[in-house]
């Protein structure tokens, strides 16, 4: 006998349904706490009421109300494609961005929910342009980190979470190697091994995971030195990690130098040291400009993190996940996160192809160097004797000679292939010269900032690590939306008209900029930080990050 004819999922329904004449009514005593029937955004009592700052209200209002309410207030925000601080990509097609609003409430852990979504992540880890980054990069026996979720060899992330998991890796098979070997752990404890110039996520794995750090001080180009590396590894050393692009100059980092000495070392002593190269902004510059040798150009939030085989993997961080439908492996600090990232990668991959990278990546070091040479000529910079200190602009081999480098820019030196110049990122660094400052010691570098800043243009102005902290410096991010017209118009000419006429000291900008400039960087009493300089870690800091 059917079932339906002893059930009526109507009858079902309406028994389980809640019935209002059973509810307990509580009429509101003030109106102003009911539902607005109103969706006006200026008409809402929010148009005359401060926004909640620190409780939920009691009653809410419209969604278009509440969208160009809060609309509202984001716009006193700095405008991204603007922020030139950044290494962070603003664009992105029209299509591109569809595609990643249609995927963004996909959960990239639910693999067995998503299968076309993880074929997708499967293509691009072996997309052959992203293999031929994988070989460029992963030389003599490296272990490299692009910055960052779980694909075998492959991790998606952000850069900071690569850094973490690389480092992990790093400290799980040095503990391994010691314990086969009879030796302790605890005494004197791992080190790792990092240049001054490194970003903040490196010094937090350390911290975070009680690693020591070997901090060394940069080269004359504001880059570790792998000579002066070598003075801090030892039998304790985890691994050194290499960047590949600096925060604060572009420069790339001798990846190349480094395992040739770490080879010699091994060879001499039989201690392997691996090599992390955070690659997470010149991972995808460096193959397509430089083929011989978070650029990404998708949105923030997406990175890779590769090893090169998987023993480089320790199995023990590596959880085996049965609730979730089917067998998943993962090796994440974050769970739960989009998929679309990963959507955007692939369309990008699709739509430029090496190609249209490898375009974008000259076209951006193009206009970088165009900025670096126009500030070098403008007369404020050259005739001090100081040049830009980013060196993409200068011809490969002539970092290291000041007159040489000087002698480049004024003969003209353009060549149009980036192989003829200095490696790194499209990133140009400046600053005033000691000269120019005791001519003109009422003319504040930070001036330049807030010039740019009033402009809507934001281009941060701020201190080199404590070796040389007394060096400021003025650093853009030459991005695929920055034109070689913005270059002039927008950078150019206001820094020349800040600086040029008879009398500086008579610019009615200078009289602007004494009156609304910010004290000058000072990275031990800046206000934000509210350091305690009694903390037992406060002097041994050699970076911009310092413990509260």
């Amino acid at each position: 006998m059917s079932l339906s004819r002893h059930l009526d999922a109507d009858t079902i329904l309406a028994q389980a349904v809640d019935h209002p004449h059973r509810k307990h009514v509580h009429h509101s005593r003030n109106d102003k706490q009911r539902r607005e029937i109103h969706d006006g955004a200026y008409s809402s009592r929010f148009a005359t009421e401060q926004l909640p700052k620190y409780s939920i209200p009691s009653t809410g209002v419209s969604a278009h109300a509440a969208y160009q309410l809060v609309h509202d207030e984001l716009d006193l925000d700095g405008t991204p494609s603007l922020n030139l601080a950044s290494f962070v990509h603003t664009w992105m097609p029209d299509e591109g961005k569809k595609l990643i609003m249609e995927n963004i409430s996909k959960n990239f852990a639910d693999q067995d929910e998503y299968p076309a979504t993880m074929a997708i992540h499967t293509r691009c880890v072996s997309m052959r342009e992203f293999n031929h980054i994988k070989d460029l990069v992963l030389s003599n026996d490296l272990l490299t980190g692009l910055s960052c979720a779980f694909s075998r060899r492959l991790n998606f992330g952000r850069r900071s979470e690569a850094i973490m998991l690389g480092g992990l890796a790093l400290k799980k098979r040095w503990q391994a190697a010691r314990k086969a070997a009879g030796k302790s752990i605890h005494e004197p404890g791992p080190n790792i091994v990092f240049g001054a110039n490194a970003q903040v996520a490196l010094e937090k794995f350390a911290r975070y995971f009680d690693v020591e750090v070997g901090l060394r001080d940069e080269s004359t180009n504001h880059v570790m030195s792998p000579e002066r590396a070598m003075d801090y590894i030892d039998e304790n050393t985890i691994g050194v990690m290499v960047i590949l692009g600096s925060t604060y100059t572009g420069a790339f980092e001798d990846v190349e130098g480094m395992a040739r000495l770490l080879d010699e070392y091994e060879t001499k002593t039989g201690i392997n040291v691996p090599i992390h190269v955070d690659a997470a902004s010149g991972g995808f510059v460096a193959p397509f400009a430089y083929p011989k040798y978070k650029f990404g150009l998708v949105y923030a939030g997406l990175g890779w993190i590769i090893w090169r085989s998987e023993e480089m993997l320790p199995k023990e961080l590596i959880f085996e996940l049965h609730y979730l439908g089917s067998v998943e492996y993962s090796y994440t600090l974050n769970f739960s996160r989009s998929a679309a990232p990963i959507i955007g990668q692939f369309f990008n991959f699709l739509n430029l192809g090496f190609d249209g990278y490898r375009r974008i990546a000259l076209s951006d070091l193009r206009n970088a160097r165009l900025l670096s040479r126009a500030l070098e000529r403008s007369g404020f910079f050259i005739r001090y004797m100081v040049q830009c200190l980013s060196n993409i602009h200068r011809k490969l081999g002539t970092t290291k000679g000041l007159a040489q480098a000087i002698t480049e820019t004024l003969a003209g030196f353009d060549e149009d292939d980036a192989e003829f110049y200095e490696r790194g990122l499209p990133v140009v660094s400046f600053r005033f010269t000691d000269q120019f400052r005791q001519e003109n010691p009422h003319v504040k570098q930070v001036w330049i900032q807030n010039l740019l800043r009033a402009k809507q243009w934001i281009v941060p102005n701020y201190a080199l690590p404590p070796n040389e902290s007394d060096i400021e410096i003025l650093r853009i991010v030459v991005r695929e939306s920055m034109s070689a017209d913005l270059v002039v118009l927008s950078f150019v000419w206001p820094i020349i008209k800040l600086l040029t006429g008879g009398s500086v000291e008579g610019s009615s900008d200078v009289a602007m900029m004494a009156t609304v400039t910010a004290p000058a960087v000072n990275k031990d009493t800046a206000g934000h930080s509210q350091l305690d300089d009694s903390h037992p870690d406060q002097q041994s800091t050699t970076t911009y990050a310092k413990p509260c």
